[in-house]
């Protein structure tokens, strides 16, 4: 499993503390025939300024200011243009920009064939602090699984699709 990528935006003062990125692909098990599927997931150690329930409350308000909702809904953003949100996906590297971050997370060669094949990722931004899971140190299946099982997640996070970019030559 790819281990985090973290952005500490001035961590002391910041109310979202470290925002960390991480990267796996999925491929459904009822159906050997469908294709890999790309995720990506931004999430809060938990260690803002004010703790990680501030930090959680300062992380949806960026999210719904961006234009996000928080719930099981799933913007497509090939079709929401005015959610400024991107993603550049090259040479093993997954470029993500949101308004308020932009970090580059290395992706395994299957996620990015992935990503290219489909034309799109499947980004979740939770607003469940993931403490465990810091920066440099590899994340297990069942790791990922445990905190993704957790029932408040797909409630308390952002879901949407998000159109891969390619460099042009």
């Amino acid at each position: 499993m790819t281990s985090s990528t973290a952005v500490t935006p001035g961590r002391q003062e910041s109310l979202l503390g470290t925002l960390a990125v991480i990267a796996w692909a999925s491929k459904p098990e009822s159906d050997a025939d469908s294709p890999v599927t790309p995720f990506l997931m931004v999430y809060s150690l938990g260690d803002g300024r004010d703790g990680p329930e501030a930090g959680a409350d300062a992380l949806r308000s960026k999210l719904e200011e961006t234009g996000l909702s928080i719930g099981d809904k799933v913007t497509d953003l090939s079709r929401e243009t005015r959610i400024p949100i991107t993603l550049l996906v090259e040479a093993e590297q997954a470029v993500l920009n949101l308004p308020f971050m932009k970090v580059q997370c290395p992706v395994q060669p299957e996620w990015e064939k992935a990503a290219h094949e489909s034309g799109t990722a499947y980004l979740i931004c939770a607003l469940l602090p993931w403490p465990e899971a810091v920066q440099g140190k590899s994340v297990s299946e069942e790791e990922l699984l445990a905190f993704l099982g957790d029932d408040d997640l797909v409630a308390k996070s952002a879901h949407c699709l998000l159109p891969v970019r390619r460099v042009r030559t």
